[in-house]
């Protein structure tokens, strides 16, 4: 992709944004920056793999701002940050026929929640088990 964004920058006249520059993170950030516009549809698969946190914050910052002036998107995550898009339609495919989810409902949210409020007592177990097999 980031050769392709060259060639083609250079090729209209443009200027690259040089991707291969970057890590995989700041490039989709710098992409998404760059070509979110409002009207847009936008299909996301995993946004969040190459993020850190803060930088799936800035891209559900992004997402809201084109959101309000009239684009739709499309995401597939399990980021429970990236779920938490105030006025998001969350459909959940799991068990069954696809259904509307509510946020704190979402395995992402409660596995995350879950370890934030229980992280020692989560690992101790977790590890424990490992250990013993």
């Amino acid at each position: 992709m980031a050769t392709k964004e060259e060639e083609y920058s250079r090729g209209l006249g443009g200027v690259p944004q040089h991707f291969h520059e970057k890590s995989h993170g700041e490039s989709f950030l710098a992409l998404a920056q760059e070509s979110f516009r409002p009207n847009g549809l936008y299909l996301l698969d995993e946004p969040e793999a190459a993020l850190s946190p803060q930088r799936q914050l800035t891209l559900l910052a992004e997402i809201d701002r084109c959101a309000k002036k009239d684009s739709q998107f499309i995401i597939v995550t399990h980021s429970p940050i990236l779920l938490g898009l105030p006025g998001a339609e969350i459909l959940s495919f799991d068990g069954g026929p696809i259904h509307p989810c509510a946020y704190k409902e979402t395995d992402s949210y409660i596995v995350t929640s879950m370890f934030m409020r229980n992280r020692e007592q989560i690992l101790r177990r977790l590890l424990e088990s490992e250990d013993e097999g």
